[in-house]
């Protein structure tokens, strides 16, 4: 749990500095390990909202904002670094779109597919287009267990509400 956290930790560092710098053209915009990311869906909330979480813990409670809240909108980030032993680990991100550009407004680790020590071989969304009329987002993970096998399909939802489900495709 720790390291987890820890990890986590480190990500949220490191990702604000990589970009609030200006990337000159022979400069790398993202770090090596990031092997997979796909930018799509949609969301919007009233300002008060908690960004996407998987586990609440008693420490991650919604005070009362003392002026109304801005309403925030944007959209997803699902991307894959890749660990030294090969397998990847899985984040999901909340961007807000500001007037000062895209932010973070929350990031998660996907631990269902972080505990198989997964393969990422690609990460794609549902709608390639740039176009979505619905709050929410599906994306296609395709990953290996076994570096000498077939990937296998599985999905990212998230629905109107915000609710992230994970699991194995069934084509």
């Amino acid at each position: 749990m720790n390291l987890r956290r820890t990890t986590l930790c480190a990500l949220l560092l490191a990702v604000p500095a990589l970009c609030a710098r200006t990337a000159a053209a022979d400069d790398p915009v993202l770090p090596a390990s990031i092997i997979f990311a796909t930018s799509t869906g949609y969301w919007e909330d009233d300002g008060t909202t908690p960004g996407v979480q998987r586990a609440p813990s008693a420490s991650q409670t919604v005070m009362p904002a003392a002026a109304p809240a801005k309403p925030r909108h944007g959209y997803y980030k699902l991307f894959a670094v890749r660990q030294a032993d090969r397998t990847a680990k899985i984040y999901l991100q909340q961007i807000e779109q500001g007037d000062g550009g895209p932010a973070i407004a929350s990031t998660v680790e996907l631990q269902e597919l972080n505990d198989l020590r997964p393969y990422v071989t690609d990460i794609r969304p549902e709608n390639s287009s740039g176009i979505l009329k619905e709050p929410g987002l599906f994306a296609m993970i395709y990953l290996k267990t076994d570096p000498d096998v077939e990937s296998e399909t599985w999905t990212v939802v998230i629905d109107e509400f915000g609710e992230v489900t994970v699991g194995k495709a069934s084509n």
